[in-house]
């Protein structure tokens, strides 16, 4: 049997890159964080091939010291971290300093930089093998030119995906960076053609331009909850299209994948989704750097924090909470686009008018119609507005979203106008989506005592968290507790639940707690009953509405949580806008 023996330095540098290379895409992501750490304010990438052929960025950052450049280079050399105190506070995007090394042990490589206080810049570039060094003419900052990718080591290179295929990849690399860092502005070419060109700009005109969305079709959340500064810009429910990949997560400024933040904000939108679309979402978080490892993944790309349980919990809530607030509440707000939006993008504050008309204790008890502006309007006996009353039918800018009602079609829809146009409301989807929200806030959880305790073996994380988590089983209707160091007993389940099979329905209760610190499950299958329950008790089609009974449901639902979808994420109503009829009539061609 062979001794133990080092390995090549060259050697050592290819598994490094196997761990950091994948593909061209993973060189893009290595050069760009390189570039913000430097303090860029302009980079630009161009890319032959998809960049397997080539890969060239520059960027205008401070630059590599002359001195320095040598050993940028070299393997695990770095100018941000000195000690193990460094490490566990690191606030950069790159730190192991292996990139440069990695990519230079599977490419032909050349690095030109300029610092600012330097005369001239500097190139060291590995062509021949060895490095060599020479003066260059470069402005301040740097620029790192790549070519044929994978030269060196045939096996991986065949690995490669066709060119088309492989700059999506490098593009999508690209995006992530430019969506977080909209103070820089970015360029992006293939095969000498513009492809993207981003100035500097806003947050949210930056997220919108990457997502493909106008701004105004976005909800911002900023939100300092403890340790967590939470920034989210949210797709609104109703132009979800079903795409998970348009999903980014950022964690101090780093890309990441992470399951538990994923699993939040899904939960966070189970309730507003139609089917199985996906909303498009940044996530941001900002924390203390001791407080999440960044180092659990050669590539970087994943985290692992101290308090998962807080961190899941802020952004469910965070979001949660954002996006309970319907569009309706803002005055003069359009589902397709929300004309109540501020110029970055954030929905405008809910107006005076939620707390100044009451909601009646009952729906549809046929009372008097209240006029916006003021008093009283005459009705007929019918509920009709009497002839030669004041018409509501014109409010004042600052009049309800939803407006007054005019009509009924069909049994089905309400037609209202407000000064905007013409609203379009499903009476019983959105009056279902009203009888759902209440009856979430007005249920409390009761339990169903079993007749008789039921004993299951279970798990020592299992027991553990029933005893953790006693206080939260019993606010969701559970009874749940160690009967034994590997036996639990339950003696209650929700009353709502009684009908579901107890032992999945307590491990599955206990597996998201002990991963989540919530049992988002039992809450989802309570909901999905609470929404039958809706559905049967909301008013139907075909019944036929007094116009004082049609202004109410439209109060109630710019009143109401999540109202601008039912239950099944369906749209409840539609604004068609005064240029959109202008158009359908031809009005001013």
């Amino acid at each position: 049997m062979a001794g133990i023996a080092l390995l090549p330095d060259a050697l050592i540098s290819q598994i490094a890159a196997g761990e950091v290379i994948e593909r061209p895409a993973s060189v893009v992501k290595e050069l760009l964080e390189n570039a913000i750490d430097a303090q860029a304010r302009s980079i630009s990438v161009s890319l032959e091939e998809g960049g397997i052929r080539r890969i060239r960025i520059t960027d205008d950052g401070h630059g590599i010291d002359a001195n320095d450049l040598a050993l940028a280079v070299m393997r695990h050399a770095t100018s941000k971290i000195r000690s193990l105190q460094d490490l566990q506070a690191v606030r950069t995007h790159g730190f192991r300093g292996e990139a440069l090394a990695a990519i230079a042990s599977v490419a032909h490589m050349e690095v030109t930089s300029k610092a600012a206080s330097a005369p001239h810049g500097k190139s060291i570039a590995n062509h021949g093998g060895a490095w060599q060094e020479r003066p260059a003419a470069a402005s301040t900052g740097t620029t790192v030119d790549i070519q044929s990718l994978f030269h060196s080591v045939p096996a991986r290179r065949r690995f490669l995906k066709t060119a088309a295929t492989e700059f999506s990849h490098a593009r999508e690399a690209f995006v992530r960076q430019a969506m977080i860092h909209p103070e820089v502005a970015w360029q992006l070419s293939h095969n000498d053609k513009m492809v993207m060109r981003l100035p500097p700009t806003q947050p949210a005109l930056r997220v919108a331009e990457c997502l493909g969305l106008d701004a105004q079709a976005l909800k911002i959340v900023e939100e300092e909850r403890g340790p967590l500064h939470i920034r989210a810009w949210l797709q609104l429910p109703t132009l979800a299209d079903g795409k998970a990949e348009h999903q980014y997560l950022y964690v101090n400024g780093r890309h990441v994948r992470d399951r538990l933040m994923l699993h939040a904000l899904r939960s966070a939108y189970a309730d507003v989704l139609h089917g199985q679309r996906q909303a498009r979402l940044v996530l941001q978080i900002d924390l203390d750097p001791e407080l999440v490892d960044v180092n659990v993944h050669p590539a970087k790309s994943e985290v692992r924090f101290r308090d998962s349980q807080a961190v899941y919990q802020s952004i469910l809530s965070a979001v949660r909470t954002a996006l309970a607030q319907p569009v309706a509440a803002t005055a003069g707000a359009s589902i397709a686009t929300p004309l109540g939006s501020t110029g970055d993008g954030a929905m405008s504050h809910r107006l005076a008018y939620g707390h100044s008309l009451p909601l009646s204790p009952q729906f549809f008890q046929g009372q008097p119609n209240r006029s916006w502006a003021s008093g009283t309007m005459p009705l007929d006996p019918q509920g009709h507005q009497a002839l030669g009353a004041e018409s509501p039918l014109t409010p004042a800018p600052l009049g309800p979203p939803l407006g007054f009602a005019i009509a009924q079609l069909h049994g089905i829809f309400i037609l209202a106008q407000n000064s905007h146009g013409l609203i379009i409301v499903d009476m019983h989807a959105a009056h279902e989506r009203i009888v759902y929200e209440r009856l979430k806030a007005q249920t409390t959880t009761e339990t169903q005592g079993l007749l008789e305790p039921l004993a299951l073996l279970a798990s020592p994380l299992e027991t553990e968290t029933a005893q953790l988590h006693a206080e939260l089983l019993r606010t969701i209707g559970f009874d749940v507790a160690p009967l034994s160091a590997d036996h639990i007993v339950v003696r209650a389940i929700p009353a709502l639940l009684a009908k579901a099979p107890i032992e999945p329905l307590v491990r599955e209760t206990l597996a998201e707690l002990a991963q989540h610190g919530q049992a988002q499950s039992v809450m989802e299958q309570r909901d999905a009953i609470l929404a039958t329950m809706a559905c049967h008790g909301a008013v139907r089609a075909n019944r036929s509405l007094t116009i004082p009974e049609m202004n109410q449901l439209l109060r109630d639902i710019e009143a109401t949580d999540r109202s601008d979808q039912c239950n099944h994420g369906r749209p409840t109503w539609v604004q068609i806008g005064h240029k959109e009829l202008d158009r359908l009539f031809m009005r001013g061609q």
